[in-house]
């Protein structure tokens, strides 16, 4: 049995299965999206991009709406705490130009949380309603939204929270099964996403510690419409081509060789190969002479430098 293989239908827009990437901060830039696209993602998601940021126009933010022109469908997660700046961003042709629109509720980092965005905003039900309305009425494509069980183990409110999220015309969600006081420490509760599942009539996606077959089978048995994979596709991947039964297109090198290239065209030349260094540590993780070339990666300075330590 291959799990999440059947469409999936978000509002208007419809994936050929339910194997998707999960946007992350830092990692899910466009030469990332690319190769897990190869792989066979059904989904690719910017990485989490700030409303406000995007409000008072902020270069490097934008720089995180960058899609490759064959990147369809697309998707970008935005992030916010105040209805009226996610209304006019969404109502602006760069982001109507996205298949998919994801509201970040979700992200546990001390530096969102301040202010009041990502799972903050699971204490605080009345204005996360208030965002998803105003996303909805003024954003044509696919919404979702993605958030986690709860604050904390007293106040876990995924199913409910969910169901908001549905009345106020969100087109699926994401959990991912922890509270945002665990971040991503212990295991994902399992229980936790099928209860989300039962709670909704939308497509729901689980997320959390989804690294092979026998954990996406796992993650099936919640009920859930898809998975969401996010650290487990860092550095490999091929995840998406195996969890599809099939050999992954690219080695893991080859991979990261097209990554690398894809994100010179996009960056300048310092810039990619300092985004790079992380990626090519986790391409790295587990290969022989790992280690020594993992040291002549985070040395790189200069494009030429990484591609002799791709090409070795």
């Amino acid at each position: 049995m291959i799990p999440f293989s059947s469409p999936v239908r978000l509002g208007p827009l419809t994936l050929p299965h339910g194997r998707v990437l999960a946007p992350l901060a830092g990692y899910t830039e466009v030469g990332f999206r690319a190769v897990c696209r190869l792989c066979g993602a059904a989904l690719t998601c910017t990485e989490m991009v700030s409303a406000k940021g995007l409000f008072y126009g902020n270069r490097q933010t934008a720089e995180l709406l960058a899609v490759l022109p064959d990147e369809r469908p697309s998707a970008v997660q935005l992030f916010g705490s105040e209805p009226e700046i996610l209304a006019e961003i969404c109502r602006r042709p760069e982001i109507r130009a996205f298949d998919l629109l994801d509201l970040n509720m979700g992200c546990p980092m001390s530096k969102i949380v301040k202010n009041g965005e990502g799972s903050a905003l699971m204490k605080d039900p009345r204005r996360a309603a208030a965002l998803i309305r105003a996303c909805r009425q003024n954003f044509p494509g696919a919404l979702t939204v993605k958030f986690r069980l709860g604050w904390d183990d007293a106040h876990r409110n995924a199913p409910d929270f969910a169901r908001m999220a549905e009345a106020e015309g969100a087109d699926g969600v994401t959990v991912h099964g922890r509270t945002a006081e665990q971040l991503y420490r212990g295991k994902a509760d399992l229980a936790g996403i099928a209860a989300v599942k039962a709670a909704v009539r939308i497509p729901v996606f689980g997320n959390g510690d989804v690294t092979d077959p026998a954990s996406a089978l796992a993650m099936a048995g919640t009920g859930c419409d898809g998975v969401m994979i996010g650290r487990g596709a860092v550095g490999d991947p091929g995840i998406f081509s195996v969890l599809a039964g099939r050999t992954p297109p690219l080695s893991r090198m080859e991979a990261a060789a097209r990554h690398f290239d894809i994100l010179l065209a996009f960056l300048p030349e310092r810039r990619a190969v300092l985004n790079f260094r992380k990626h090519m540590a986790a391409y790295l993780k587990g290969l022989p002479n790992g280690r020594e070339l993992k040291l002549a990666a985070h040395a790189a300075a200069t494009a030429a430098d990484m591609k002799a330590v791709l090409g070795a």
